[in-house]
């Protein structure tokens, strides 16, 4: 079996830069999913972003989450279930505006901590999305102002635990899924794994490793290369020993933003060569809200058959 791929982001600053490009195409190519180290992201900063997360789910979710576990009757769980997901989480949102202050609980140290996490990891989001541009020939900037919609992108932060699980065969820790917005960075527990992707008919474990960033595509950058990239399937197992910390930054294009395979993607020669809708990201999420743990497939179709309604401004590129 090839071995996942794992990409050290400070080799593009010297003569190893095509060699590194070279491993990030094969990545979105043909894994949909890569782990970065030397990402630039100082250790200090993502080791506080763990203690904290990790506290605020002892102090003020791990008792909460028992107790739904209790209401539900979930220990004594029979057969599998396929409506719930093993885990205690919430969201942070941080663009177009923060819901930051929203959230109750959350120690100021803790708030401080995300809001600088935050602005890194938004950071590392556009380089890669340049870098993707450069692999895929699009001018530089093209992917961020193919997001950028009438108010910026949309870019937010899922904090999830989960926690051990007396019958990890029978509840998931989340169900199998592909991402609907853009791409995904993840910073995940370095000890307890549990993220798994499909890939050639089977279940691979995404490797847990110190200070690395997990990188997902969602299914926006498969519309947009017109399925030269794609998102993959992908699930958390849930663990009988301890609790697994998953922080992933989802960075989306704005709702009204359009999406469209990028033209230089396809093929000139043959009109029916875009295989992919044109629609309005807001009503993709609508769409998938319901849908989310089923294919993608019948998604894509269900916005072809909107497509009509859209309405067709090309992304300015100036």
């Amino acid at each position: 079996m090839e071995s996942f791929p794992v990409i050290d982001l400070s080799k593009l600053n010297g003569e190893e830069r095509k060699p590194t490009m070279e491993k990030i195409e094969d990545a979105c190519e043909n894994w949909g999913f890569f782990e970065l180290v030397n990402h630039g992201i100082s250790h200090d900063l993502l080791d506080t972003v763990e203690r904290r997360t990790k506290e605020h789910y002892r102090k003020c979710m791990e008792q909460r989450f028992k107790e739904m576990v209790a209401s539900k009757g979930l220990e004594g769980v029979q057969s599998e279930i396929s409506d719930l997901d093993w885990e205690s989480t919430f969201f942070l949102r941080h663009l177009p505006e923060s819901n930051m202050a929203e959230i109750p609980d959350l120690e100021e140290d803790y708030r401080k901590v995300m809001k600088e996490f935050a602005l890194e990891v938004e950071k590392l989001a556009e380089q890669l999305l340049d870098l993707l541009c450069e692999n895929l020939g699009l001018e530089k900037g093209y992917l961020k102002k193919a997001f950028y919609g009438s108010k910026g992108p949309n870019f937010g932060t899922k904090v999830s635990n989960y926690p051990p699980c007396p019958k990890p065969d029978l509840i998931k820790g989340l169900r199998a899924h592909t991402d609907a917005g853009g791409i995904i960075l993840l910073f995940q527990d370095d000890k307890v794994s549990g993220l798994q992707l499909f890939k050639d008919g089977q279940w691979i474990d995404v490797p847990p490793m110190k200070h690395s960033i997990v990188i997902n595509l969602g299914d926006q950058l498969e519309v947009i290369t017109n399925g030269k990239y794609k998102s993959v399937l992908h699930r958390v197992i849930a663990q009988t020993d301890g609790t697994r910390m998953s922080i992933a930054s989802f960075y989306n294009p704005g709702s009204d933003a359009v999406m469209y395979p990028a033209p230089e993607l396809v093929e000139k020669e043959a009109e029916e060569s875009q295989i992919y809708p044109k629609f309005v990201f807001e009503d993709y999420m609508k769409l998938y809200a319901g849908l989310k743990f089923q294919a993608k497939k019948p998604r894509f179709e269900a916005m072809k058959a909107m497509e009509s309604t859209v309405n067709m401004d090309p992304i300015a590129t100036a």
